[in-house]
């Protein structure tokens, strides 16, 4: 009998880590295989939640939020590619010269999520951002990663054209900074066990073995 596991993704769009831990997830996902019944919920998180509609420079960017120098910041790319690459993620750091505001994507999520599209919206908008150097924030590349995730985007139109689920978003935003969650990504699973960071997948499949015999 399959283990009932409820995992909730706390992420931003824009965190190339949580693209590796996504990767990481989901192989350790299929390791485990029918051994669990997982339901995954992406919760939103933004680690820029007052850019401007133009974005920024993310060099600049870089430099005013973490005091990075450009040295550290090749370094930190170059590590992420290395990453990234283990993990089946192509990471073409040369087309990302911008950090975006968020929000319309964490609202586009949210719809998602009740048609049953979530993971793969997510993972379209990770492609798009890290990989294309799409702009997140642009309505006409969030409506293409829509269709391509199977959603209608007629109605991915009016949820961005309104202030649709906007609400709903600040709501599950606020929540997980009350409990706590101040980086991401941040897996949590089955509402009590915390995985922080874009971990390797044997780090996550032995936590999630662990949970699960206790279970």
């Amino acid at each position: 009998m399959s283990t009932p596991v409820k995992i909730d993704f706390v992420s931003d769009v824009s965190c190339p880590w949580c693209a590796i831990g996504l990767k990481s997830l989901e192989q350790a996902l299929d390791n485990i295989g029918d051994e669990a019944d997982v339901s995954l919920h992406f919760q939103p998180f933004e680690l820029n939640p007052k850019m401007g509609p133009e974005g920024q420079n993310i060099d600049e960017h870089l430099t005013e939020k973490y005091g990075s120098s450009p040295e550290q910041q090749d370094q930190a790319r170059a590590m992420i590619r290395a990453r990234g690459a283990e993990v089946g993620f192509d990471f073409a750091m040369h087309k990302r010269s911008r950090i975006y505001n968020t929000f319309d994507a964490h609202r586009l999520l949210h719809w998602a999520e009740g048609e049953g599209k979530q993971r793969a919206l997510k993972e379209a908008l990770f492609a798009a951002y890290f990989t294309l150097g799409d702009d997140p924030s642009s309505h006409e590349v969030l409506l293409r990663v829509a269709g391509e995730a199977g959603l209608d985007t007629a109605v991915a139109a009016e949820v961005l054209e309104s202030d649709r689920y906007a609400a709903e978003v600040r709501e599950r935003e606020q929540f997980f900074q009350r409990h706590g969650i101040n980086s991401v990504p941040a897996v949590i699973i089955n509402e009590r066990h915390l995985i922080s960071g874009g971990q390797p997948a044997a780090v996550f499949e032995k936590a999630l073995r662990e949970i699960m015999a206790q279970a």
